[in-house]
């Protein structure tokens, strides 16, 4: 069982660096630093023995990371173009 917890606790915090490193140096970046903290929070339950609660709270704080890293991403990508043409 304990492998297993490690098994899941690993991919999750991988992910939640990878996506948080993508946006790093932001100026308001809020939304981003939430859904990060949700998937530590996960990680933290799986590691607590507490599995179920832990990969669905993971799970949803890196689809929200995603998400909100994307919408970040693109609103400084259309602030560049703006600022350059």
């Amino acid at each position: 069982m304990r492998n297993a917890r490690r098994w899941w606790i690993a991919p999750a915090f991988f992910a939640a660096v990878v996506m948080s490193a993508g946006v790093a140096g932001a100026a308001d970046k809020t939304k981003v630093d939430q859904a990060t903290k949700q998937v530590e929070n996960g990680a933290k339950q799986m590691g607590d023995g507490k599995v179920g609660p832990g990969v669905k709270e993971t799970a949803k704080g890196i689809g929200n990371t995603i998400v909100e890293g994307a919408k970040y991403s693109g609103q400084q990508i259309k602030e560049f173009f703006e600022r350059t043409f």
